[in-house]
């Protein structure tokens, strides 16, 4: 049976016994980078929900499960989950709406601050909850593992571009450095896509999206993800004011942030360093192993925070070098 048939019937299912007789609405609400799609439930009460599709021959829901759950125990707005059926990978969520920070930020940037506050505010809450033993670990094998996409998929296959020797020393040196960079900080729960495109306008606000991958790592992984985004690029200077009012905050909160700003500053550089070489592979290869060609459009914006990261200290002269020399992004 068509997923989407199996689907309406697993509703039916569900929601039928509190409405018998009467009509409920399915519609697509969005679809992400892996094989998981939601659909907006329309109920006859004028009620919503979102159903989550996930094949469980190419996602587990358990892992979206325990992370809700974790959100929610520490008082944040994430989908709560309804029904669950991980044999047929259907679960049932609450709908927290369709207004996405992106597309409030990209319409109106003078609102920016004042959303990006409730952000930071909100990670703060998610980081102190931390617990280690709960999360898998955001580990050597997992940093190195992602680092990996940016030769095979980014270099090899989107630019059609051989490392010699030289230029694999400096990769493997570079890929190295960053590792021990990130597995040095102080960990905490780490989303691993709080940006903008998975933070919603809702009330308690940011409504929080897309944290099935969740692990124990870096404490300033979510924050560059959130102030040094996929879609949205922003000013320097502004970018380290809210770096600053985090870190502020942080250490108000007790969470373990470095005494030097400084010190944080440049941890948070190279965090966002690795994951945008690792987000350059990711989106080459959501083209061409997946056929999600849209994503390609902001390989430059990476470059870009990959190539000023780089040049800006001199362990990473060398990854500069190699950046400067490799072919234009293909048109």
């Amino acid at each position: 049976m068509p997923r989407t048939a199996l689907l309406r019937d697993w509703i039916h299912e569900m929601l039928s016994p509190r409405f018998p007789g009467q009509e409920i609405g399915l519609e697509p609400a969005s679809a992400d980078a892996s094989f998981r799609r939601y659909f907006r439930v329309s109920l006859p009460n004028g009620g919503t929900r979102i159903v989550m599709d996930a094949p469980p021959d190419k996602e587990d829901c358990r892992p979206f499960v325990t992370v809700a759950r974790l959100l929610e125990d520490a008082g944040l707005n994430a989908p709560r989950i309804l029904f669950e059926d991980h044999e047929r990978g259907f679960l049932l969520l609450t709908d927290l709406g369709n207004a996405l920070y992106l597309e409030a930020l990209q319409d109106d940037d003078q609102r920016a601050d004042a959303l990006l506050a409730d952000a930071t505010t909100a990670l703060i809450a998610w980081q102190q909850s931390s617990k280690p033993g709960v999360l898998p670990p955001y580990d050597h094998a997992l940093l190195k593992r992602e680092l990996d996409l940016f030769p095979d998929w980014f270099l090899k296959r989107h630019l059609n571009f051989t490392l010699d020797n030289a230029q694999q020393g400096t990769l493997d040196r570079t890929v190295q450095f960053l590792i021990d960079s990130a597995l040095a900080q102080p960990k905490v729960f780490v989303h691993r896509d709080y940006m903008p495109r998975n933070l919603m306008l809702a009330d308690p606000n940011p409504g929080i999206l897309d944290f099935q991958d969740a692990v124990y790592g870096p404490i300033t992984y979510d924050v560059v993800s959130l102030f040094r985004d996929a879609f949205i690029s922003w000013d320097e200077e502004r970018e380290h004011d809210w770096v600053l009012r985090y870190w502020q905050h942080a250490r108000a909160a007790n969470l373990p942030v470095t005494e030097d700003f400084s010190v944080f500053w440049r941890d948070y550089e190279l965090m966002g360093l690795q994951r945008h070489l690792k987000v350059l592979g990711i989106f080459c290869r959501l083209n061409y192993r997946d056929g999600k060609d849209r994503y390609l459009t902001d390989l430059p914006r990476f470059m870009t925070y990959a190539r000023r990261t780089a040049g800006r200290y001199d362990e990473l002269a060398p990854l500069r070098t190699l950046l400067d020399n490799l072919p234009p992004l293909p048109q």
